[in-house]
């Protein structure tokens, strides 16, 4: 005799009490309780920032975004003026974050394996990629070495965000950060439950990364002048999305040294 089939309701009621049971293992820590606290004059409201909880999270200033003959070249962009526009406010809050007793600091790269076992055939290879010559591996420009591989001087930090020795690395083969990296498992075995986001490129890798970090718990701030996008509408219509609806996905900030200015007074 067959076996009599669960009714698809039962089948529902279990995915629903693994999902309660599994959920808190993937949420954000709870935020520190003791410690200093930075009050930040952000949008749509302000936001108390406790350090000992808070990382900042430095998303892709790595030269295959911002130089010439990178993935973001490649792609048709002009790569030309996002330095100037996001790297001084990214260094203002490294300066500040390297100075005080801040949870983390993290730096993403895009960043594949040199046999793109991690990169889907989709993005590798898909009817919206670059052309043949331009695509993920290949070599675009001396010097930079393999589009969007590890280990290759393009895929490499620029000058001014590079990270510092303690300061924690993570490669990530998609848009978002917490996509196959463990950065979760990083963060919450640091304790942490707030972020000070900033990177490149705002519609893209940044709002991905806050978006999954929104799901996950996590707090987060938009630091605008310490992000850029190739094109200056994207990064307006993100920011106002990001805060829009109460803060639906987080906080944003004008400018990086305010936030800074914060953190250090509480400090």
């Amino acid at each position: 005799m067959a076996p009599k089939k669960r009714p698809a309701a039962a089948d529902n009621v279990a995915v629903k009490r693994a999902r309660g049971q599994q959920a808190d293992e993937h949420f954000a820590a709870k935020a520190a309780m003791e410690g200093p606290i930075a009050k930040v004059n952000t949008l749509p409201k302000p936001v108390s920032l406790p350090l000992k909880s808070t990382a900042l999270v430095c998303i892709d200033f790595q030269k295959d975004f911002l130089d010439v003959g990178g993935f973001g070249h490649a792609l048709g962009n002009d790569v030309t003026k996002l330095a100037d526009e996001c790297l001084p406010g990214a260094a203002k809050l490294l300066e500040a974050a390297r100075s005080l007793p801040l949870a983390a600091i993290i730096h993403t790269k895009e960043a594949h394996l040199e046999d793109l076992s991690d990169c889907c055939e989709m993005k590798l290879s898909g009817p919206r990629c670059p052309p043949e010559d331009k695509r993920i591996g290949k070599v675009l420009a001396e010097g930079m070495g393999r589009l969007l591989v590890d280990g290759s001087p393009g895929n490499d930090f620029v000058d001014g965000a590079k990270p510092r020795d303690g300061e924690i690395v993570v490669p990530k083969p998609g848009k978002g950060a917490f996509f196959l990296t463990g950065l979760n498992e990083i963060l919450r075995a640091k304790g942490v439950s707030h972020l000070i986001v900033c990177g490149v490129t705002t519609e893209v890798c940044v709002q991905t990364t806050m978006r999954e970090a929104n799901d996950r718990g996590y707090e987060c701030v938009l630091v605008e002048d310490a992000t850029a996008s190739y094109i200056p509408k994207f990064k307006a219509a993100t920011i106002e999305m990001v805060r829009s609806q109460g803060g639906i996905v987080g906080y944003t900030v004008e400018k990086a040294e305010d936030l800074a200015r914060a953190l250090q007074a509480a400090a």
